[in-house]
């Protein structure tokens, strides 16, 4: 499976405009409607883990005093600092800051689409797996707990639901996942489900 995603990441880039490529898919003007504002940049890392033969995915809880989105699953990220012009650069610096897991521990598979969040980021998702060896050290003023979810499981569409919620006017589909009691939605389903629909195609 490692192979797998290496091959359908292949050759993939980071978003020269992380803002204009996370809006493209919603179009002008509904994009002018759902965000008036300019969106913040931000990446991600989506770490896959070998375990057992197969691949897992690695998620944080997000601390409940935390000012964006807190108590809720995400991966390790946040905002690109001014002259971080590499997406992979943040979500690294962000994995360690979290986790306490180094970059040395990582290694880059390639890039997701960009996403847009609803509380005004563009985020960027960097695809990387960790390698043996690596000891987690969970900051516990921004992460409270860590936890893999196996890729197979993700990959059963059973395992999703599906709905739709009202924002600024408009639906917007709302995907969910619900693994053991953690309830995985929003931007972070919608990253794991690019991420199964790549490895589908």
């Amino acid at each position: 499976m490692k192979a797998r995603v290496l091959a359908s990441l292949a050759g993939t880039t980071a978003p020269s405009d992380l803002a204009s490529s996370a809006l493209a898919s919603l179009g002008p003007e509904r994009a002018r409607q759902l965000y008036p504002d300019p969106l913040v940049s931000a990446a991600v890392l989506v770490p896959l883990v070998e375990q057992g033969g197969g691949l897992e995915v690695m998620l944080t809880v997000r601390s409940a005093g935390l000012r964006d989105h807190p108590g809720q699953i995400s991966f390790p990220g946040g905002r690109m600092e001014r002259g971080e012009d590499d997406p992979a650069r943040t979500a690294l610096r962000e994995l360690e800051e979290e986790t306490g897991i180094g970059s040395e521990f990582v290694e880059l598979a390639g890039y997701l689409p960009a996403n847009t969040v609803i509380t005004g980021f563009a985020v960027s998702p960097v695809v990387g797996f960790l390698r043996p060896g690596y000891l987690l050290r969970p900051d516990p003023r921004e992460v409270t707990a860590v936890f893999t979810v196996p890729l197979g499981w993700l990959r059963n569409p059973l395992n999703l639901k599906r709905s739709v919620r009202q924002f600024r006017g408009f639906e917007l589909p709302l995907h969910e996942f619900t693994w053991e009691e953690h309830r995985i939605w929003g931007a972070t389903a919608n990253i794991l489900l690019d991420l199964c629909r790549l490895l589908d195609d």
